[in-house]
């Protein structure tokens, strides 16, 4: 994205960016998105809740390079590290697409020799990959299933238990956010107080499913 937004800049064109940072291009009024740091840490935290005795996971990484794939791998092992309890016994990307997650994680369980107690995926088509290869392998309920950006269809799962767990990051409230900065700075023609703005995500499991942003959207 970052040509075609210096385009915009260098054409007078004011740009707000949600969700994904876009790095390298000077001008851009403002970032408006979820702290994907806490949202890896949610996700961490709710692991050593549910394990406190310690775990063995299996953290399925979302696509190289991208910003939320970096903060929210950073996010878990903030919270992870240096607590020998709790084991990676495997971290490999699946790219943020649902038939890698399930591929890879069928790879995953046919090389080893007992299941892990978690897999944390850093967004939510991983994690339901990933729970199709837990059910072919009849497995389901055995292994603890983190998401990550509670879709709706991942919410849905939550409540039927087939995931543990999803994270909303509340992307309606990311572009209404970003949306008010832009009009702002329409009328006033200055830049924003702050130009990066984050919202804060939590952790959704069946205990607090009603927090969710897009419940409403669940049959």
């Amino acid at each position: 994205m970052a040509p075609a937004l210096q385009t915009a800049v260098d054409n007078g064109v004011p740009v707000v960016t949600i969700d994904r940072r876009v790095d390298g291009v000077p001008g851009i009024i403002a970032h408006v998105g979820a702290d994907n740091v806490i949202g890896g840490e949610a996700q961490a935290n709710l692991i050593k809740e549910l394990f406190p005795d310690g775990a063995r996971i299996v953290n399925l990484q979302g696509q190289p390079g991208a910003s939320p794939a970096i903060d929210r791998n950073k996010g878990v092992h903030n919270i992870l590290d240096g607590d020998d309890k709790y084991q990676f016994i495997v971290e490999q990307t699946a790219n943020f697409a649902r038939d890698q997650g399930l591929s890879i994680t069928e790879s995953i369980l046919a090389g080893l020799d007992s299941p892990p107690d978690v897999i944390v995926a850093a967004n939510d088509d991983m994690a339901l990959g990933a729970a199709e290869a837990i059910k072919a392998a009849n497995l389901a309920g055995e292994v603890a299933i983190l998401g990550f950006d509670a879709l709706p269809e991942a919410l849905a799962a939550v409540r039927d238990g087939v995931l543990t767990a999803t994270v909303e990051q509340f992307p309606g409230g990311q572009s209404r956010k970003a949306v008010q900065v832009l009009v702002e700075h329409l009328k006033s023609g200055e830049a924003p107080a702050e130009e990066l703005i984050l919202l804060k995500p939590i952790a959704i499991t069946k205990d607090n499913l009603d927090k969710a942003e897009r419940l409403g959207e669940l049959n």
